[in-house]
């Protein structure tokens, strides 16, 4: 799937995919051979993660280190991953507290 199609299917723009794809939020996406990004269920799953995570209030380097560790596919990442998500949900909690 292209990144037009990508981009309506998941409501974000293109330039959030690119950027999200230049800082390494995602891996870098595969290319056809006219060079056109060519994504596949697994990128999309990644990138509907990373947005819905930046709609909660993730930052930028709390989802990074995320990903990095899930990328690992290693389980024992796993606490890692939790301690990161509890972290911002305190973060989130303070935030609503405060308004």
């Amino acid at each position: 799937m292209n990144i037009k199609k990508v981009s309506e299917q998941l409501e974000i723009t293109p330039d959030t995919i690119r950027y999200y794809e230049r800082i390494r939020l995602v891996p870098p996406i595969n290319r056809n051979k006219n060079g056109v990004r060519d994504f596949t269920d697994l990128d999309i799953q990644r990138l509907d993660f990373i947005k819905c995570m930046r709609h909660a209030g993730l930052s930028i380097e709390s989802l990074h280190e995320y990903m990095h560790l899930y990328s690992l596919n290693d389980d024992r990442t796993i606490p890692a991953r939790k301690k990161i998500l509890e972290e911002e949900a305190e973060k989130l909690d303070k935030r609503i507290a405060s308004l």
